[in-house]
């Protein structure tokens, strides 16, 4: 942060004459280590650094970037982002007077327990091979692997208003896949961290037991070889987390993106179902339905102080009690919405300008353990680790597989079935909720591959979520 510190300072020297302007300067490392059937994979290495100039002036907004933080270079992206500004003054849909202003100062840092330079690479990649040779379980396993991967993001945000907001994210991102062939039927199952994504150092190698979940991994995708395909009937749903979160990403984070709302976004299933009159009185799931906007929760992947723009962050209910509240949205789309929002403008580096995206979008916990669930329902899939996803262009109607699949028979787990699937429309599918884990259940997890925009922008998101229970839903599985 020193080194960022540095080049802002020196940028303040040269702050353009502007109703408004803010500098966002990122800098990002990335590691990836990887063993794959007990041969270590090419390393990947990679490190970034660079700025992106934004500037209102005489009704207009403008965007610059550059990789060259010289007092050359910005003042070179700060001319760039004066030009834009004046085309948007001439041809924008909207005044650039309603641009966000930020005077905040704020500081957050990842808590970390164990650095990522204190183990050696030569541990790591033993403790890699160690979890390979506990994945080759049988002659069936017929590929697997094992990763670790870290990645840290500074980011320096100072604005023409006073505003120096600096945040830095740490990851580490262990994971288990193996692969278990049969003549023509492939299994695949993941673990140990692969989809529990959380900030944090190499104390998450513990947190998700590297070593000690590859039997159950390779164990459980040879048992799913065997194993009958998932029926195809209307039943009820137990969602574990691991799917959860998916669930709520796509059919509740996406389609209350405001930029969708109002249009802006057509890209990656762009639109939604949702319009500014459905909210203060949308019943969008039932009675147990609450999700929270949360960037206060500790260790998420999107926790911290503030946005992008430098927009506090703050708790917000999206949906009490099955009423929809309020969409994701950063001032600017508030402001042309007329509708509250949530500290939700994100980049995915310094050469994107800031989106409405989801942060940490949390299903609350209920009451209960997952076994409370499972002795609700009679005939029944419980649903383990999202595999594929497909959803319209509306946000609507979906249709979601994961990797495991148990049958749940008068109350009781039974045995598992392979190929699970279900579908459904998101405008009813949350209606039919009828049991939400309580907190001993919440898991706190996320997804790293969130794309949106044009061009593109993939994003980490956070997500928390408990197992829950659905009534009557369409299941099915792969076939013979």
């Amino acid at each position: 942060m020193e080194r960022l510190s540095e080049i802002a300072d020196r940028f303040l020297t040269q702050a353009p004459a502007c109703d408004y302007w803010t500098l966002r300067l990122v800098e990002e490392d990335f590691d990836h280590l990887e063993v794959r059937q007990g041969v270590v994979e090419p390393s990947r290495l990679a490190s970034v650094l660079g700025a992106m100039v934004t500037l209102v002036k005489g009704g207009g907004i403008g965007y610059g970037a550059t990789s060259d933080i010289s007092p050359a270079g910005l003042r070179a992206a700060t001319r760039r982002a004066a030009d834009w500004a004046e085309v948007h003054s001439r041809l924008g849909l909207f005044d650039a007077d309603i641009f966000p202003r930020s005077s905040t100062r704020a500081d957050y840092r990842t808590p970390i327990q164990e650095a990522w330079v204190s183990m050696s690479v030569s541990d790591k990649l033993d403790l890699l091979q160690a979890a390979n040779r506990a994945l080759r379980l049988d002659e069936r396993i017929v590929d697997w692997s094992a990763w670790l991967s870290r990645r840290r993001v500074a980011q320096l945000l100072v604005t023409g208003d006073g505003g120096r907001v600096s945040q830095v994210w740490d990851f580490v991102h262990p994971g288990l896949v193996a692969v278990a062939n049969a003549g023509s039927q492939t299994q695949r199952r993941h673990g140990a961290g692969a989809d529990w994504a959380q900030q944090g150092g190499l104390e998450r190698v513990a947190a998700v037991r590297l070593l000690e979940e590859a039997p159950r991994v390779a164990s459980e995708a040879l048992t799913l070889l065997d194993s009958p395909e998932c029926p195809q009937d209307i039943r009820d749903l137990i969602l574990l987390p691991s799917q959860m979160v998916l669930q709520v990403h796509e059919s509740i984070g996406h389609p209350l993106e405001l930029d969708r709302i109002l249009g802006d976004e057509r890209n990656y299933a762009g639109t939604s179902f949702v319009t500014p009159g459905m909210f203060g009185r949308y019943r969008y799931g039932s009675e147990l339905l609450n999700v929270t906007f949360d960037p206060t929760v500790p260790l998420e992947l999107v926790s911290g102080v503030t946005d992008d723009e430098g927009t506090p962050a703050r708790r917000e209910y999206l949906i009490r009690d099955g009423i929809l509240e309020r969409p994701l949205g950063g001032p600017l789309s508030q402001a042309r919405a007329g509708l509250p929002g949530t500290a939700s403008t994100r980049a995915s580096g310094w050469d994107r300008p800031p989106i409405d995206r989801m942060g940490n979008i949390n299903l609350e916990p209920g009451e209960g353990n997952l076994a409370d669930l499972i002795a609700q329902v009679e005939r029944g899939v419980l649903m383990d680790t999202n595999r594929s996803w497909s959803i319209d262009d509306s946000r609507n109607k979906f249709q979601f597989g994961c990797e495991l699949g148990r049958l749940i028979e008068d109350g009781e787990l039974r045995g598992l079935v392979r190929n699970p699937g279900y579908r459904g429309i998101s405008a009813t599918f949350w209606r039919s909720l009828h049991g939400v884990g309580g907190l001993e259940t919440l898991e706190v997890r996320g997804v790293r591959n969130c794309g949106k925009g044009e061009p593109n922008q993939s994003v980490y998101v956070g997500h928390a979520a408990p197992p829950c229970l659905f009534r009557d839903v369409s299941v099915f599985g792969g076939g013979e």
